[in-house]
């Protein structure tokens, strides 16, 4: 371990206020540890599930979620909510609806802010609230892409604009954006670029039984002109059970460069996390999608990564760290672009699976991340990690 990791080390164990306080209500006061946006069966919804984060360019953090009606399931009556804190996460206003399903499911909110206009570009997907997600990797029913943007720092959305055709390949059947928060560009010939990792699925090849393995691939969409208009970036390999590219996460290095970190869904290879790199923006892969062996701790979960601003700022990942189960939301650090990450912190031993990370000021980190005393579904809770 360098010098530099172990002072990381150091600075990030110095979390505000200890790891086994009890956790705030909503309306707790400026400089808090922790707060609950989310309470499922609150607010009309059996379960708030698939947290995003950003902040933005006012300092507003909308944090989002899936409000899914009538139960827990990933189908049905699901529409994607918001709520909005003007005080870094320890207070936050009503709840509001981004995105209606009308009894159809919207979802896999993946926001991200314009650095050139400050305005909130918000993909998310769709599907008839009456089909599953194995009725449509069998091709038995569709999966849309949507946009929508806030210009008044989140108060309110456009209409979803439905981009399938401009994102979507003919024959894709499965279409997940994120889930979490997408990526502006900040720096090299790409710059302002908006840029969002997902994953499909395509059907098994001609004369297989399809009762085999999935077929999950990874794939970037990308906007050059703040969310008008999109485009299809690189598109990984499907290979048929060895590495299932799934729920996919992403953030820009210090050099410029694209990691994308994502789910293994079930494939043969060791382990449960893939990574890659993009030199051109997203639009191609340096190499393959490969097992990042650093990770093994994490289950088949969604994960987040955010590279940290300023000189040696380290490139963060979470996750549950428990192997075999959704529990013990922990944090990773990596000093070396990903190559190699280190455990810092257990932030929670109760059950826990989706997260999502967003960097609040110079020395301070919110995750939003599911989590409860008896299940993972029960809360959404928003942590303050501060670095000193």
């Amino acid at each position: 371990m360098t010098p530099l990791h172990r002072t990381l080390l150091a600075a990030l164990s110095l979390l505000t206020g200890p790891l086994t306080a009890q956790v705030p209500p909503a309306h707790a006061a400026p400089g808090c540890v922790a707060s609950v946006p989310y309470v499922s069966g609150r607010g009309g919804y059996h379960t708030y599930r698939i947290p995003a984060l950003v902040r933005t360019r006012h300092g507003t953090v909308l944090a989002f979620a899936e409000g899914r009606r009538n139960g827990a399931g990933d189908s049905g009556d699901i529409d994607v909510v918001l709520r909005r804190s003007a005080d870094g996460g320890c207070t936050w206003g009503p709840l509001t609806v981004v995105a209606a399903g009308h009894g159809d499911t919207r979802g896999n909110p993946a926001p991200v802010v314009d650095p050139r206009t400050g305005a909130v570009v918000l993909v998310t997907c769709g599907n008839s609230g009456k089909v599953t997600e194995g009725q449509i990797s069998r091709g038995e029913a569709d999966r849309r892409v949507y946009v929508q943007r806030s210009r008044d720092d989140g108060r309110r959305f456009s209409p979803p604009e439905d981009i399938t055709a401009q994102v979507k390949r003919p024959g894709w059947r499965w279409y997940a954006t994120g889930p979490g928060h997408a990526v502006a560009l900040t720096r090299g010939p790409h710059r302002g670029r908006l840029l969002v990792p997902a994953n499909h699925s395509v059907a098994p090849p001609a004369g297989s039984s399809g009762a085999g393995p999935r077929y999950d691939g990874g794939h970037a969409l990308y906007s050059d002109d703040g969310g008008g208009t999109w485009h299809l970036g690189f598109v990984s390999a499907t290979t048929g059970g060895v590495t299932n590219v799934n729920e996919t996460t992403a953030t820009q290095l210090p050099d410029g460069r694209l990691y994308f970190n994502a789910r293994d869904q079930y494939g043969t290879a060791p382990g449960h996390r893939l990574d890659a790199y993009s030199g051109d923006g997203g639009r191609t892969l340096d190499r393959p999608y490969t097992v990042q062996p650093t990770l093994n701790d994490v289950p088949v979960v969604q994960g987040s990564v955010l590279q940290l601003h300023g000189p040696d700022a380290p490139l963060l990942f979470s996750a549950p760290s428990v192997p075999t189960a959704r529990r013990a939301l922990a944090l990773w650090s990596s000093t070396d672009a990903g190559r190699t990450f280190t455990r810092l912190r257990t932030l929670t031993h109760r059950p826990a699976a989706y997260s999502d990370l967003v960097q609040l000021g110079p020395a301070t980190v919110g995750v939003l991340y599911e989590t409860g005393a008896a299940h993972s579904y029960d809360t959404l809770e928003f942590r303050r990690l501060t670095l000193t």
